[in-house]
């Protein structure tokens, strides 16, 4: 009886599915595929990616187009409780430089969001933006140093800018000027990829 009970607990471990795990992505425009089929954006292009090499992982993308900071800083707490992430993928920024916003703000609306994941027993991914040269040398540089600061004061890894390779390349980007168009979003995954997949790799995720 003892012998009949141990390979039914065996056959049952055997036959249940490994705990899918889940990656969160908090980010504005640049990570909800403004001005395109979202299907086309670089985080459904990530989802594809993850689904063919590893059906035990799965993608939520609330990323907004317009987010800043402090709203992302707020939707967080809930996010966080219903999808209970493994992983967040932490892409803000850009509309409080192209706002003007004060950057000790967006420093402690960053830094709160890493403590709350963390909190949370997420691991995050810091994704870097810069900003547009008309907005100073002083202001831009101040702004870009923020990522790595935080990357360094956490230990996280990090995205520098999400936009290499992109943002100087009108081909790849929309009328705008600011946002990358649909053919620059395979580029864009491969830019977060570098950082990620050896951080998939290493945790397990």
């Amino acid at each position: 009886m003892r012998y009949l009970v141990s390979c039914l607990l065996l056959l049952f471990v055997c036959v249940t599915p490994l705990q899918a795990k889940t990656l969160l992505v908090v980010g504005d425009s640049l990570s909800a595929a403004y001005g395109m089929p979202q299907s086309d954006g670089w985080v459904s292009l990530l989802e594809q990616e993850l689904k063919q090499r590893d059906s035990h992982r799965r993608v939520i993308n609330a990323s907004i187009s317009g987010e800043t900071s402090s709203g992302g800083l707020s939707r967080l707490p809930r996010l966080l409780q219903d999808y209970r992430p493994d992983l967040v993928l932490l892409e803000l920024g850009a509309n409080d430089g192209l706002r003007g916003t004060p950057l000790n703000i967006l420093e402690q609306n960053l830094r709160q969001m890493i403590e709350l994941s963390q909190a949370a027993d997420a691991r995050v991914l810091l994704i870097g933006i810069r900003l547009p040269p008309n907005y100073g040398p002083q202001y831009t540089e101040r702004f870009y140093q923020i990522y790595p600061q935080l990357a360094e004061e956490f230990g996280l890894p990090l995205v520098p800018f999400l936009l290499e390779s992109v943002a100087t390349d009108l081909r790849l980007m929309q009328r705008d000027g600011l946002h990358p168009n649909r053919d620059a979003q395979p580029i864009l995954l491969q830019t977060v990829w570098k950082q990620l997949g050896p951080l998939l790799e290493k945790e397990g995720f």
